[in-house]
Order: C-alpha cells, then structure tokens, then sequence
C-alpha cells in the first residue's frame, strides 16, 4: 500500500469508527435514515473490511424493520435500565476484577486521552469507556494520523498509529467480544445483533491490518479477540 492509498484507507478506517459510535448512541431512527448513517458505514467498510460491508446490508433493512420506539426500548434494556443491563456498554465491567465500572482499566483508558491531548469536560454525563466514546477516540487518533501524513510529520504519524494500536489491544480487543456477545445472547432485535456482528468483523480487521503494517503476527495476536470473556454471566 502506498502512501496515498495509506492515507485513503486510514480516513476510512476513521469514518468506520464515528459511524459505528452513532449507532451505540441513543437511537434516532429517522436521522439514521435521513443522514444514510447504515449505507455511509457501507461504504466505508466495503472498502475496509468487505465482511462487515455485507452485514451492514441486513442491518439497513433491519433498521426499516422496526420503529423508532422499538429501537429505543431495546437500546434501554440492553444499555440503560433501570433493571440489570443486559449488555453493560463499559469497558471496565468486562476487563475489571469485580465487573465494577470505574474500575482500574477506566483510569487507564483516561490517561490515554489525556496523553493524546484531551480532556473530560465536567458536565460529561457518559462513563469514559463508554463503547461510543472509545470508538470516537480511535477516529480521533485516526484523523491525528492521516493530519500528520497530510503534514509530511513521518514521525508523527507513525506515534499516532502506535497509539491506535496500543489502544486496540490495551482496551477494546480485551473487552469489545464479550461485550457483542452478551449483544447477541440478550437481544432478539436483529439491529443490535447485526450491529454486534459488523463490531466484531471490522475490530478483527482492524487489528490485523494494524499487526501486519507494524511487522507483527496478525493471526497470533488476531487471537486474543477470541471469546474474550466468555465466562461472563
């Protein structure tokens, strides 16, 4: 892959990542539809990770299969409660000893942020590692690299693909899995179940292309998303 072809794909792979995002936010239905959220995402990822591409078909149809508030009810009882959530959106629940949010792991997902320059605002009401907020980190840190790349800062770059990659694997490959997995076992709203499936398809592509640009073994490490907390209850 050549530069240009570098910084095409790493774009995409940062529109992927803010797409995806909107889709663990509260759902609009009609702004999905209205702002072609599932054919964008597509279109992304055809040209990404081409099995995630194909789930996104049946997500598109999934999404004109129910209605705005079928689609907020789940996203309540999968995400919000007031019961047990059935699909806790945090990472520190999955990595964490005792399954508590704010646990260690959500320090460490902060001071990542803070060393790419960010900040939690004080009237933020969501958890830091939040599903959605994690997502649009690593578009943050995508968007950093292709800058870089557009600025001719070599060594910039290559630090924030680091930091992309050190984030896969520190964070979201360690908790993402089990988390679309709970997805799948607890709904029977093919949306979120696709959704679940498009998650994991393109986290598997990504930390293999990430692994095989950085030198690295992508089908060893390719094995450290398998069944990552299959144990959960």
């Amino acid at each position: 892959m050549n530069a240009a072809d570098n910084m095409k794909h790493t774009i995409l792979r940062g529109e992927c990542y803010t797409l995806l995002a909107t889709c663990f936010y509260p759902p609009d239905r009609e702004a999905f539809i209205r702002d072609g959220l599932i054919e964008r995402l597509g279109h992304a990822m055809d040209l990404v990770c081409q099995p995630a591409a194909g789930i996104l078909i049946k997500m598109g149809e999934a999404l004109q299969q129910y209605s705005s508030e079928e689609l907020s009810i789940e996203y309540a009882k999968l995400f919000v409660g007031p019961f047990r959530l059935k699909a806790p959106p945090y990472g520190s629940v999955y990595i964490d000893e005792g399954r508590r949010v704010m646990g260690d792991s959500t320090m460490g997902v902060i001071s990542m942020y803070r060393e790419a320059g960010l900040s939690i605002r004080e009237d933020f009401k969501e958890l830091p590692d939040h599903i959605g907020i994690e997502l649009e980190f690593m578009s943050y840190l995508a968007f950093k690299e292709v800058e870089s790349m557009q600025e001719s800062c070599v060594s910039r770059a290559i630090m924030y693909g680091r930091k992309q990659k050190d984030f896969l694997k520190r964070f979201l490959c360690r908790w993402v899995p089990a988390f679309c997995n709970r997805l799948r076992e607890d709904s029977d709203n093919d949306f979120y179940t696709l959704l679940a499936a498009c998650m994991e398809s393109f986290l598997s592509c990504e930390i293999s292309h990430i692994d095989f640009h950085s030198g690295e073994n992508s089908s060893t490490s390719s094995e450290e998303m398998q069944h990552v907390g299959e144990n959960d209850n």
